[in-house]
């Protein structure tokens, strides 16, 4: 992996240990040469991360869409600074400029991106590893929302293993790292239907 797309929170949220994993997320990334790539901001987890990512050293690119950069959110003191017209075409940009996708805690932003990348990988558009940062249990709801979609038929069980989580950043990226694409990702049941 020498890149790593980042989706997290354009607010810092309400425990310290948020911004604490953020900024030891951004240096790890320095730290081992892998290039952090994020939504452009200068706010809230993600100013924080690519903040620490920069002071360590490392490269760090962003893409915004001009409205945001407009409203003067974007982080004028990144290695690349991307802008993009609309919203999709940063995501899909931050895609593909990406080895990998890591999720901090954030909200509706960061669930958005999180699940568009689950959804990619479930329709095999990318074979890219996807990791939850679980600081202080934050997607510990959404795990148990996944495991109720799989207990209810809408998700299938195999479908889990398209992301890794852990609390712990080495153990997280070790886990990446050792991601094998399954082939049968499966979306549809073809013989239910």
């Amino acid at each position: 992996m020498k890149s790593l797309c980042l989706f997290c929170g354009s607010n810092k949220g309400t425990r310290p240990e948020y911004q604490a994993a953020a900024a030891a997320f951004g240096r790890t990334l320095a730290e081992e040469g892998i290039t952090l790539v994020y939504g452009a901001g200068k706010v809230g987890l993600m100013g924080v991360a690519a903040d620490a990512a920069l002071a360590a050293g490392g490269k760090v690119i962003g893409v915004i869409p001009e409205f945001l950069k407009a409203k003067e959110v974007a982080h004028l003191g990144l290695t690349e600074l991307h802008v993009t017209q609309t919203m999709h075409q940063r995501k899909a940009m931050m895609a593909e400029l990406s080895d990998g996708f890591v999720a901090l805690p954030g909200g509706f932003g960061t669930f958005d991106e999180l699940f568009e990348i689950l959804t990619w990988a479930q329709l095999s558009v990318h074979d890219k590893p996807v990791g939850l940062l679980d600081i202080a249990g934050f997607f510990q709801p959404l795990l148990a929302l996944s495991r109720h979609a799989v207990t209810e038929g809408f998700v299938p069980q195999g479908n889990m293993d398209l992301f890794s989580h852990s609390a712990d950043i080495s153990q997280l990226l070790q886990a990446m790292r050792a991601y094998q694409p399954k082939q049968t990702a499966k979306w549809l049941d073809l013989a239910k239907t």
